[in-house]
């Protein structure tokens, strides 16, 4: 057993443990043991298991985030004050000025990736998993948690034709054309989702500072890489995989939808969007959304004031007083 090997070992068995389990609970209340649809089933349960495990790491990444967009004025100074100083003492300190700042505000601009870091594990296990299906059917083993026979059934198990274990680069068995036409449909799925989920936050969710600043033109190119990345590794994933991945894509981006149509980041045009619907509703305004300091500072100042005038009381004159 070779290092990948080693440390792939206990994710694969917790990836086809979760599978297996779903799919015993399922073939329990009347599903057919063979059928494809009931193993495509036991993979979206694995989605949504991993995905409901990391929604507190996706808090963590949604406050960092905040945390990102508020320190771009910031960052913006500090790079304005090394600018043109290219000598490795000053770049030096700008590097430990910047990172001072991360570590004062709690947060760092590699926070995003990490539910995309965690989850790669389980991805690579279960690729490895449906990629060494055929072998261990061939040699009369299981893999990981999956008995022989649950291997033979998966590997013999079919969704429009197409079986689970085929990719579009190395085919498989069953009908090739229905390989094609399912893993070309669920790759451009893939992608698609990926693509939306990160052109709505760049377009909903970001503040004009953070627009503004160099780490949005890495985004930028990230937006356009990410997918075009995952589209050709995707000839070579089984259509098992594709399942999965597209599937977390989909969880991704409702998840993304929500967070910023419900909790935007502050100064986006979302959080614009909401303090206009709670307006039109009547309600009050969130001083967050108002994304500057001087704002809020104001808003209060007001609220404080407009308090203060109704609470004063204007006495009353007598009808039968007396003018002087």
């Amino acid at each position: 057993m070779d290092f990948f090997e080693t440390i792939m070992f206990p994710f694969k068995w917790l990836v086809s443990i979760i599978m297996v389990g779903f799919h015993e609970g399922l073939s329990s209340i009347g599903l057919p043991e063979a059928s494809g649809w009931t193993w495509t089933l036991s993979i979206i349960g694995l989605v949504l298991v991993i995905r409901a495990a990391l929604i507190p790491v996706f808090v963590k990444q949604i406050k960092a985030q905040r945390g990102m967009q508020l320190l771009q004025p910031d960052l913006k100074k500090l790079q304005d004050k090394y600018k043109g100083k290219t000598d490795q003492l000053s770049r030096q300190a700008m590097a430990q000025e910047q990172m001072a700042m991360y570590k004062k505000h709690g947060t760092n601009p590699f926070s995003a990736c990490l539910p995309m870091l965690i989850q790669m594990p389980f991805f690579f296990a279960l690729f490895t998993v449906l990629s060494g299906i055929s072998t261990a059917r061939d040699q009369g083993n299981g893999i990981g948690a999956m008995s022989h026979d649950q291997v033979v059934q998966f590997d013999e198990s079919t969704i429009f034709g197409a079986t689970l274990s085929a990719s579009l680069l190395h085919g498989g068995e069953g009908n090739l054309t229905a390989v094609w036409i399912l893993s070309i449909i669920m790759i451009l799925a893939m992608t698609a989702s990926q693509f939306i989920t990160q052109k709505q936050i760049m377009a909903k969710n970001m503040s004009e500072e953070a627009m503004a600043s160099p780490f949005m033109r890495q985004q930028k190119m990230m937006l356009y890489i990410l997918p075009i990345v995952f589209g050709v590794g995707g000839i070579n994933f089984p259509i098992g995989v594709l399942i999965y991945w597209t599937t977390t894509n989909l969880w991704t981006m409702g998840q993304q939808f929500f967070v910023i149509r419900r909790m935007p980041t502050p100064g986006s045009p979302a959080a614009k969007a909401l303090a206009e619907r709670r307006a039109a509703k009547g309600l009050p305004a969130l001083p967050i959304l108002g994304g500057k300091k001087v704002d809020v500072e104001a808003e209060a100042a007001a609220a404080a004031a407009v308090a203060q005038a109704k609470s004063q009381r204007i006495q009353p004159q007598r009808k039968n007083r007396k003018k002087k």
